[in-house]
């Protein structure tokens, strides 16, 4: 059987045993281990273990665990929302200041968490009511959190940046820092369009009251005094040193990233426990609970992809696959634009954590040979995955929303987030143009490579 052939059967295979509905971890890990089977020495299946746990004996991975802990007491306590309540009164009178404040209490909760699935619902909770209580229409709610919740995987700590980095063998902290420039910009797109959104919005509402209609939520006028801004900061201010202290810990060169998980964990745990109370082993509970349960379904995902990258990888199939795209000559920009649209089609269907694990023995040496930084394009490669968090069929971030909002229509959240992927592709444009925002940091703080 050629290698053609082999890889159309093992991609073909694995997308039948997928689509039957089985877990992603079970479907690679059968697909490998039926591979071995039948195509690899007898011996080799006395080995599974033994390969999916020096593949998985990685001092990066640990850090997973512990960034899901520092996430789940973040994410079960009333962080997110009194974050959220924080901005907002601080930002309630510039233009569409409550989609802004949305925005960025989306981007500070994603950088302490570093979960998307768990910004939506922190932020969702109490930010989609609120905006539909002022006025706002519910799909334009909708999107601007479930937009804001993809940034759990681009700002630092990520977990999808950590799996990146073992598999391309990239600095985790150079990464890091990579991710956050264009952070930035997405931030500051979201922020604009919805600033522009609500506006519009604004003036719909005051020209339909202005004609003899009712008048809508978007007319009234809130007011909150200084002190009551002041106020709410103690409860926030915490955590936003804790993310402050946590890079500076990394990036400073004081710890290393495992060390950082482990210091964030504890610290997040301690400040739960000081600022909401959580101390009590009833309430400890669920968050460890949640940690446990989020890091084993992941790192059970991470092992059986690794298993069956190395079952890929022995049958030569990677190798193959990464020749006949070198051997294509396909120009560097036309090479990069092909890799990137197979990501969001795979992005359809699967997680980032999956794509990354598969993809990259077949991509990543092309886009080397053709002379592309691995953390610049690991960074828009994170870009384009969060673009399959929020566009259908299969956006994770979509059905997180409609959990946190059950009685918006699912069309109208799917509508609500189109603007948003295009301001996505907007930022990858401008990464290609400007690699500078991705790589410019990094080379800052820790010389150019």
């Amino acid at each position: 059987m050629s290698a053609l052939e082999l890889g159309l059967a093992y991609g073909g295979v694995t997308l039948l045993v997928m689509f039957s509905g089985m877990p992603i971890a079970f479907a690679l890990g059968s697909v490998a281990v039926s591979f071995m089977y039948f195509l690899m020495p007898a011996s080799s299946l006395d080995t599974v273990a033994q390969n999916v746990y020096e593949e998985m004996a990685s001092i990066t991975l640990l850090s997973i665990p512990l960034f899901i802990l520092k996430g789940a007491a973040i994410g079960k306590s009333r962080a997110g929302q009194d974050l959220y309540s924080a901005i907002h009164a601080w930002l309630h009178k510039v233009p569409g200041g409550l989609g802004i404040a949305n925005v960025f209490a989306c981007a500070l909760f994603a950088a302490m968490a570093g979960s998307s699935p768990a910004t939506c619902s922190a932020i969702g909770s109490a930010g989609i009511p609120e905006m539909r209580r002022r006025g706002y229409s519910p799909g334009f709610a909708a999107g601007i959190i479930a937009a804001g919740g993809t940034l759990g995987i681009l700002l630092p700590p990520s977990i999808v940046m950590i799996l990146y980095a073992v598999a391309a063998e990239q600095s985790l902290g150079r990464l890091f820092l990579a991710g956050i420039g264009p952070g930035v910009l997405l931030v500051a797109l979201f922020a604009a369009y919805a600033s522009m959104r609500a506006r519009k919005e604004y003036r719909m509402a005051l020209a339909a009251y202005e004609a003899g209609g009712a008048k809508s939520a978007y007319l009234e006028v809130e007011h909150f005094t200084l002190a009551q801004k002041v106020e709410m900061l103690p409860r926030v201010v915490p955590f936003v040193v804790l993310l402050i202290g946590v890079m500076v810990a990394l990036y400073g060169g004081f710890a290393t990233p495992s060390e950082t998980a482990g210091l964030g964990g504890l610290l997040a745990l301690a400040l739960v426990a000081v600022v909401y109370g959580l101390w009590r082993p009833r309430d400890v509970a669920p968050l460890l609970a949640s940690t446990l349960k989020e890091s084993t379904m992941l790192m059970f995902i991470i092992g059986m992809s690794l298993l069956y990258s190395y079952v890929m990888s022995h049958l030569h199939i990677s190798q193959s696959a990464a020749q006949s795209i070198v051997a294509m000559q396909l120009s560097k920009w036309v090479l990069l634009s092909v890799i990137l649209v197979m990501v969001i089609v795979l992005g359809f269907f699967l997680p980032p954590v999956s794509i990354i694990l598969m993809t990259a023995p077949i991509i990543l040496p092309p886009l080397k040979a053709a002379g592309f930084d691995l953390i610049w394009f690991g960074v828009v490669m994170t870009i384009v995955m969060e673009m399959g968090l929020i566009h259908p069929p299969v956006g994770l971030n979509i059905f997180v929303i409609k959990n946190v909002a059950p009685d918006i229509p699912l069309k109208d959240v799917i509508w609500g987030v189109m603007p948003f992927v295009g301001l996505m592709f907007a930022a990858v444009f401008l990464l290609c143009f400007f690699p500078e925002i991705a790589t410019g940091l990094p080379n800052w703080v820790m010389g150019a490579k």
